[in-house]
């Protein structure tokens, strides 16, 4: 399977697989919450499974390559997971407190998310380099490709179902 197969596969896997997963975000804080909680976990297990597998047949590795990049491959995982943990309770706690942002919280929320993106950069680079030492650098870029691809798709179904930040009522007097 050539990788523009994979990519449109993998469309569809998202488009259909997480159609059906599908929640509706309620008005209160509290619903909102454990709503965008659920359908979190719910996404994150959906694409842990999968993802390797487009991976693997994205990659088209043959059995040396194999040999050489999938343990790379799961401490790069594991790695990437820790950084989603923390992206997830950065969002658990945006959903707590969307209706009531003050000007100090949205700063806070945005460093973090800024942080969080300077870390899963940082990774990247790290184990690209780490990628280059067992394997072509083409086939590195490749593997880059469909996990940027993979990962642009979660951050999509994520940010679909986040309300949109509200100020802060200003305090009656």
């Amino acid at each position: 399977m050539n990788i523009r197969s994979c990519v449109l596969a993998l469309g569809l896997l998202f488009a259909t697989g997480l159609a059906a997963q599908d929640k509706q975000v309620l008005e209160s804080s509290d619903n909102t919450e454990l709503n965008t909680q659920a359908y979190i976990q719910l996404l994150r297990q959906d694409v842990q499974a999968k993802r390797e597998a487009i991976i693997r047949e994205g990659m088209q590795l043959d059995e040396k390559q194999g040999a050489a990049f999938w343990p790379i491959y799961k401490d790069y995982a594991a790695e990437q997971k820790k950084l989603g943990d923390q992206k997830l309770a950065i969002i658990q706690e945006y959903a707590k407190n969307f209706l009531t942002m003050t000007d100090a919280d949205a700063q806070k929320l945005a460093d973090q998310v800024m942080a969080l993106d300077d870390q899963r950069l940082a990774l990247r680079r790290k184990y690209f380099d780490l990628m280059k030492k067992v394997l072509p650098t083409v086939l590195v870029v490749r593997f880059f490709q469909l996990d940027q691809q993979i990962q642009l798709l979660l951050d999509l179904q994520v940010s679909a179902h986040l309300p949109i930040i509200e100020e802060a009522a200003p305090a009656q007097p």
